[in-house]
């Protein structure tokens, strides 16, 4: 089949990279347009991880419905006094003109009523430091989505002027204008910032990584194109999803991320396969092959042998990612939905472009990839190449490396799994968080707003919990003196009634939403029985009810992926240690990888190097993505690795030699494109957005120890120490393998 698909493409490539450049030029075009004129940005949208149909959900929407409070937008002023009269005359014009803009409810400032800030009522508004006081203008609810985005700008660049007209009464006067939806812009808007770095550091510094590996542009381009087409389709997909789900802004570089880093991965491996594959017609030939013109057709056999071998390894590391990233579907939260359904078409998208265009790319190009490239051609640069680039030798720093392993397996098979066990010790405190402002960078603005309400006016805020009770006023009165006795409890808020609904706001003595103190007093108010339903919302609730639904769904997914990875690997190898083995050896690599991630960023060691101040704790669903495709990309490189000594063992090399010379052999591409992968998630650590940074930085820990100590000495030892026993399988599978199994 894949020797079919390659005889295909040698015979038309230039058609097949036509199609290709066509469909990219329309993906980016989509994306950047959309269907009705929304980019694939204006389409997501950004909001607390949440389960639907959970309680936090549902008390959220019964909050929303009984209240029906149209959006608002807040200016918090400061480095003024609020009961200067000046200020009070200075702030009338500008009260007036925000009153007067179309779909504005109300304009509520202290100042505005009666008696000023002696009137009770002010207290709220006015900074607990006595250093400033909030505008707040409320927008109509039954404005459409149009209507209201246009009001909310309005209502924000008139309340940012606002600083200005004070300016001659109170000449240090400041001012940060701020609320939901401006929360939500400034996250979508750093999403496309950091989007636009990470590719604007990561593709010039990948693309000298495979220069170096390959001595030349020409074939390190190759991959490079696949990775671009990927990345269009990628964008398209997302936009595609955003008609069907609700797609958090963060869904679109996790996406980006992952088809650049495979198709790079793919793409290495078919051009260094081709050159292999190359090299050997040539010296099979006495080298006339390489002297011949075009149309010889030993292209077209390089092509075809490599779809039969690379090009099998590819689809079938595909599939294993693509089950590992497929998982995610089993989960309810809707992000982990979304990303596990863009995530398998951007897999789809990047191995096709690994088994068609760029073996169309390799016809067209042929033999100019085994001439030294013009950078060979530099003194200086021919030194480093010599180093970097690869080679058609059966022996060299893999083998040697692999020989000295086989000499103490068990030295390198012990220290192996401590090193893991030693990385992975920080994952046993490990917490869990729903962030929203604090996903932002220090210095952004909405965060700066945030953290100002929380800290001059606590009154004017939302409490940290909110329960919605379908009840009475005078039994929910009743019932909320029963709340102040919680422990943890440090105020609860005098009940409202919305509707049928009694909504009672509970404040911890703690200002931290998401923390332990919080989550205990969900779970101690939950635990209560009223005689009425009730409903526990707010970052906490949010919380529990996310990594609830992590907790029922895991068994499933993690049940999935294990028999997946177990049938796929032994109709790979035909035995049924290798995939137990290769199960066991990624679990321990994914475990070490969460440990430094726990340690870097709930910990806060790399909070200086990064730039990023931590929550607390892990983002919930960056705990699902890591495991998902780290594992998937453990399994990539597995694949790499297993198939060829399998490949060997198959040609008849005994068992130790197989595992040194396919270390040998697929070593340097395994290396390489780790290298090339660490660069690309590095490139979205230096991004702003807090849950981009976790998992660029968490994948490319993962890749890392992955690439080293697992695939370089774990694997080797363990395998090393098995022996003939690598092989085993009961003598019905072994018939079952002969008739059904995957072989080159």
């Amino acid at each position: 089949m894949f020797a079919r698909l390659g005889r295909i493409v040698a015979h038309r490539p230039r058609t097949i990279i036509a199609v290709w450049a066509v469909l990219a030029v329309l993906c980016y075009v989509l994306a950047g347009l959309g269907l009705h004129g929304e980019s694939v940005f204006e389409r997501v949208s950004t909001s607390e991880p949440s389960v639907p149909g959970s309680e936090s959900v549902d008390g959220r929407n019964l909050l929303a419905q009984a209240q029906d409070a149209g959006a608002s937008v807040t200016l918090v002023l400061s480095g003024l006094d609020p009961a200067d009269a000046a200020v009070a005359g200075a702030l009338t014009e500008a009260r007036q003109e925000l009153g007067a803009i179309p779909g504005v409810a109300s304009v509520i400032d202290p100042l505005a009523l009666p008696d000023g800030v002696a009137n009770p009522a002010a207290a709220p508004l006015v900074a607990a430091s006595g250093d400033g006081f909030l505008v707040v203008v409320d927008l109509d609810p039954s404005l459409s989505p149009s209507a209201r985005g246009t009001a909310i700008g309005a209502v924000a660049q008139r309340l940012g002027t606002v600083p200005d007209d004070l300016r001659d009464v109170a000449p240090d006067v400041t001012g940060i204008v701020g609320g939901t939806s401006l929360i939500v812009d400034e996250i979508t808007s750093q999403v496309k910032k950091d989007l636009r770095t990470g590719e604007g550091l990561t593709l010039p510094i990948a693309l000298v990584a495979m220069v170096l590996v390959f001595g030349g542009f020409l074939a390190a381009a190759m991959p490079m194109a696949g990775a671009l087409a990927s990345i269009a389709g990628g964008l398209a997909t997302v936009l595609g999803l955003s008609y069907l789900l609700d797609v958090d802004s963060s869904v679109i570089n996790v996406v980006t991320v992952l088809g650049l880093g495979l198709s790079i991965d793919y793409g290495l491996l078919m051009v260094s396969r081709f050159r292999e594959e190359l090299h050997h017609l040539v010296d099979d030939d006495g080298g006339r092959a390489a002297r011949r013109r075009r149309g010889d057709g030993a292209v077209a056999a390089a092509v075809e042998r490599t779809m039969a071998t690379a090009g099998r390894t590819v689809a079938f590391s595909a599939v294993t990612v693509a089950i590992a990233v497929a998982s995610l579907l089993v989960f309810s939260p809707q992000i982990l939905r979304a990303i596990g359904a863009a995530g398998c078409a951007v897999i789809l998208i990047a191995v096709a472009t690994a088994l068609t265009l760029v073996p169309a790319l390799l016809t067209l190009t042929g033999r100019r990839l085994l001439r030294p490239g013009l950078l060979s051609r530099i003194p200086g640069v021919r030194s480093v190449l010599a180093r970097t680039m690869d080679t058609q030798s059966p022996e060299g720093a893999f083998s040697r490396l692999a020989g000295r392993v086989q000499r103490r397996p068990w030295w390198f098979l012990t220290g192996s799994v401590a090193l893991l066990a030693l990385l992975a010790l920080p994952l046993a405190h490990l917490e869990l968080r729903s962030s929203t402002t604090g996903l932002l960078p220090p210095g952004s603005t909405q965060r700066q707003f945030v953290e100002t309400l929380a800290r001059e006016y606590p009154a004017a805020t939302s409490p940290a919990v909110t329960v919605v009770a379908e009840t009475s006023l005078d039994e929910g009165r009743a019932w909320a003196t029963a709340l102040e006795s919680l422990d943890g409890v440090a105020a609860v808020d005098a009940p409202t009634a919305a509707d049928a609904y009694v909504v009672i706001g509970v404040r911890p003595d703690t200002p931290d939403g998401g923390g332990p103190v919080a989550r205990d007093v969900v779970e101690q108010i939950r635990a209560l029985d009223p005689d009425f339903p009730t409903w526990v919302t707010g970052q906490a609730a949010f919380q529990i009810d996310f990594v609830g639904a992590l907790q029922q769904g895991a068994p499933l997914a993690a049940t999935i992926v294990a028999l997946a990875t177990l049938v796929l690997l032994f109709a790979m190898t035909g035995s049924f240690v290798l995939p137990v083995k290769a199960l066991l050896t990624n679990l321990l690599s994914l475990a070490a990888s969460l440990g430094v991630l726990v340690l870097a960023f709930q910990d806060g060691h790399l909070e200086d190097l990064l730039g990023f101040v931590s929550t607390g704790g892990i983002e919930t669903y960056v705990l699902a993505l890591v495991v998902a495709f780290g594992f998937g990309l453990a399994m990539d490189y597995e694949v790499f690795l297993l198939s060829r000594i399998k490949e060997l063992h198959d040609d008849g090399h005994p068992t130790l030699e197989a595992i040194r010379l396919g270390l040998q052999r697929s070593g340097r591409i395994i290396t390489s494109a780790a290298a090339i992968l660490i660069i690309v998630f590095g490139g979205f650590v230096a991004g702003e957005l807090l849950v981009i940074k976790e998992v660029g930085f968490a994948l490319a820990v993962a890749v890392l120890i992955d690439a080293t100590i697992v695939r370089l000495l774990l694997v080797p030892a363990t395998m090393t120490v098995l022996g003939r026993a690598n092989w085993w399988a009961p003598r019905w599978a072994k018939r079952l393998h002969a008739r059904l199994g995957v072989a080159h």
